[in-house]
């Protein structure tokens, strides 16, 4: 059996190193081309380091992901590709494992949660072809990898995991290895590096081979906070299961950290440093990466960029941003650009009763919003009785300050308003 084919339920206690990755490295580098590392100026001089974004979103399947997966594909015996393999993702993993499927001849069965975007469906159908069946199963991706794994167990095909695998952590590592020798072309040295984190697996093989190669680098593991297993996972001294996940930053919505990643983390707790970013700021990121630098980036892809506001740099610091996918769905935006506009102050809702007599919405107009207020969404309910009637009002502001003189003009007036606030039921309800 083949190192990629041990259980998630009993990882391999294995530490990996840097002579592991360069031969992975050696292993894939016919298939998986290395990826640009781009600087970038605005966000260099908004830091005062000297910002780099690593690329893995203009890989093949748009994601790191395919690295791991072929890394561990590659080496499946005769016997095993014969019997095929299953695989739960997201989307970006299963990617990487349908290039694999259709590349190297073998069947694959791969499950992905009902939440998966349309758009990783469609390119996960584009790179396996013929090779490659979808099941759509579950309302997470841990309910997805327990089906997939049922089936690897029911089937006897071989469970390629997308972050608890010694051969896929390898695989994720090689981006390590690419950034430390482009660096060197320039002349520089890594001070930093900003890493998403869904299950583990970039962040273990990243960290193993800076530990060999560049132990004086700071990794930052950037994790959305409606996901944020890791930090669980250090509170908790081992891996937990989270109640519930926010879907949002789908590529890195996963409920429990991986063992062997744990493992991995663990052994260099004090080179690894976690952060948590606000859905909203990763939202932001990824607007702005697109709007300046020309990037369609993912969600998750952002996380690394998000992480930047929450550091402080020394002048001339080296950071590296890894863009891990640039898998995104266009009808996705306005959900993006909704999340964003929360995040920064400038878009807030009310319930206001209105009085059903003639002019109330005029007066709302004309003594309650301010002069450079603007009306995104309004929705009556339902009457109350006949006296009022109850409407959800979106409000979007040119400042974030301008808040306070809106709450006080509401305060004024003979209106009910009562403004939503972000993270109550209520609000998630009506908005």
């Amino acid at each position: 059996m083949s190192e990629n084919s041990v259980p998630a339920s009993q990882p391999e206690r294995r530490l990996v190193h840097a002579a592991d990755i360069q031969i992975a490295q050696a292993r894939i580098s016919s298939v998986i081309a290395a990826t640009p590392l781009q600087y970038s100026p605005r966000l260099s001089e908004a830091t005062g380091a000297k910002i780099f974004l690593k690329r893995e979103d203009l890989q093949d399947v748009r994601s790191y992901k395919i690295r791991g997966a072929y890394n561990g594909m590659v080496q499946l015996t005769d016997a095993e590709r014969a019997a095929g393999v299953v695989a739960a993702s997201a989307g970006n993993h299963a990617q990487g494992v349908a290039y694999a499927c259709r590349t190297l001849g073998i069947q694959g069965r791969i499950y992905v949660p009902n939440a998966t975007p349309k758009q990783k469906r469609d390119r996960i159908a584009y790179h396996g072809r013929e090779a490659v069946e979808i099941v759509v199963t579950g309302d997470s991706f841990d309910e997805a990898a327990a089906a997939a794994r049922a089936d690897a167990q029911r089937t006897g095909a071989t469970m390629v995991e997308p972050f608890d695998s010694f051969n896929t952590i390898v695989g994720q590592g090689t981006v390590a290895a690419e950034i430390i020798a482009q660096l060197s072309g320039k002349g520089l040295t890594l001070d930093t590096v900003c890493v998403p984190v869904g299950g583990g697996g970039l962040l273990s093989g990243v960290t193993s081979y800076l530990a060999d190669m560049s132990p004086q680098t700071k990794v930052m593991g950037v994790e959305p906070a409606g996901a944020a297993c890791m930090r669980s996972a250090l509170d908790n001294n081992g891996p937990i299961t989270l109640s519930q996940t926010d879907p949002f930053v789908d590529g890195a919505a996963v409920a429990r950290f991986g063992d062997l990643p744990w493992h991995i983390v663990e052994a260099n707790r004090g080179r690894v440093h976690p952060m948590i970013a606000p859905e909203g700021a990763v939202c932001e990121s990824l607007l702005d990466l697109y709007q300046n630098e020309g990037i369609i980036a993912e969600p998750a892809g952002a996380l690394s960029v998000a992480a930047l506001e929450q550091l402080d740099f020394e002048p001339g610091e080296v950071v590296v941003c890894i863009i891990s996918g640039g898998n995104n769905d266009v009808l996705r935006y306005a959900e993006i650009m909704e999340r964003s506009l929360v995040y920064r102050g400038l878009k807030h809702y009310f319930l206001v009763n209105f009085p059903q007599k003639p002019g109330q919405l005029r007066m709302f107009l004309n003594d309650v919003l301010g002069p450079d207020d603007d009306i995104s969404q309004f929705e009556y309910l339902k009457r109350n009785n006949r006296e009022t009637g109850a409407a959800l009002v979106g409000i979007e502001l040119r400042r974030a300050s301008d808040l306070d003189s809106l709450m006080a003009r509401m305060e004024k007036s003979p209106l009910d308003c009562r403004r939503l606030v972000p993270g109550t039921p209520e609000y998630d309800f009506l908005t």
